[in-house]
């Protein structure tokens, strides 16, 4: 580890010496993970699947928190440039963080007049309009009093079944919805390589505003759709 280096990033971003000391210690337990079980890795070797790795293995601990370590080392591959690990480190942590059900007005490209109209039956977030479009029968009723076409509420269920997969939230449910992954079941049935493939196309022949699924985000998005029990009746 480029510990000085790191030390004085972790300063010079305002983090307290008590937070420094902490964040340079959870990053050299990766850093001994890596030397110990992936053949003498240093942390400049490491990829996604070493990070998935290593924090499953602190799942499996239940006095060891893996988001404390996902916090440190976002900042430290921050610092490194290396953006793949830092936004898996950064989706991974945002899964461990409890937070309010994610909100339907910060979907991309969501009409705001559906949204108000929405609203307007108390429902103001995905778990709500999961609750409230579900069925088929639910959906056409809800399209009957807020006279909301039925393809629009369904599109509004799907990028809220979406987001049950971790990390798969406003801009990433949109890139999906739009590249066809439409459903939580569509991506489960994919390889990671698979569904890494389809993003890259879609965003290259659209022009879509956002970067492409990473490999290592691509494995981790694929293993937590297949352990999400099906919902939405179609």
């Amino acid at each position: 580890m480029d510990e000085e280096g790191f030390r004085k990033y972790l300063i010079k971003g305002g983090r307290s010496i008590s937070a420094v000391n902490r964040c340079i210690t959870f990053v050299a337990e990766f850093e001994d993970f890596l030397l110990g079980n992936q053949i003498g890795k240093g942390l400049e070797d490491a990829q996604g699947e070493d990070l998935i790795a290593f924090v499953l293995m602190l799942d499996a601990s239940s006095k060891t928190k893996a988001k404390k370590y996902l916090w440190a080392i976002r900042y430290y591959y921050d610092f490194k440039g290396n953006g793949e690990i830092r936004d898996l480190a950064a989706r991974m942590r945002e899964e461990r963080i409890d937070r309010k059900p994610f909100p339907l007005k910060e979907f991309r490209e969501l009409d705001p007049e559906y949204i108000e109209k929405l609203t307007e039956k108390d429902i103001n977030n995905v778990d709500q309009m999961l609750a409230a479009g579900w069925t088929v029968l639910g959906r056409k009723l809800l399209s009957e009093s807020t006279g909301i076409p039925q393809a629009t509420i369904l599109e509004f269920v799907k990028l809220s079944d979406l987001a049950r997969i971790p990390g798969v939230k406003g801009t990433r449910a949109r890139l999906y919805y739009d590249a066809g992954l439409d459903t939580v079941e569509t991506i489960a049935r994919l390889e990671p390589e698979e569904l890494r493939e389809i993003v890259v196309d879609y965003v290259a022949r659209s022009g879509f505003d956002g970067l492409p699924t990473l490999l290592a985000e691509a494995e981790f998005t694929v293993e937590k759709a297949r352990n999400l029990p099906s919902i939405v009746e179609y």
